[in-house]
């Protein structure tokens, strides 16, 4: 009579090489995460990087139009929003009119992103 099934060795090493993927995988998969919070903290730096711009381009074309920048923390206005999403926050530094410097930006985790503020009345 011939027997099908596997043997109790082959059980084992099937185990074994589950384990040793999980092993491999979750840490993997840990530093996707943290990578994940760095781009968005990057994301979220250069769209302020670009509202910041085209704020720049419109109030300087007419002066009604857009908003007054004299701090890092007045380009989260340029977004038209003076709201910045949980987690993030925006490091206070003067900017002098038709003078660009680099804010920084603090996101979840202690991650961190610079943006471009340029001063303007």
């Amino acid at each position: 009579m011939k027997q099908q099934g596997f043997t109790l060795i082959e059980l084992i090493v099937v185990i074994i090489l589950l384990g040793i993927l999980a092993a491999v995988a979750v840490p993997k998969y840990i530093d996707l995460s943290t990578d994940a919070q760095i781009a968005a903290t990057s994301a979220m730096a250069a769209s302020l990087s670009s509202a910041n711009s085209v704020n720049y381009a419109a109030r300087t074309l007419n002066s009604s139009n857009g908003v007054a920048i004299s701090n890092c923390t007045n380009v989260a206005n340029a977004l038209q929003t003076t709201i910045l999403p949980t987690g993030y926050s925006i490091t206070s530094a003067a900017i002098a009119v038709n003078v660009t410097v680099l804010c920084t930006l603090n996101g979840p985790l202690s991650t961190t992103a610079v943006f471009s503020g340029t001063g303007i009345n």
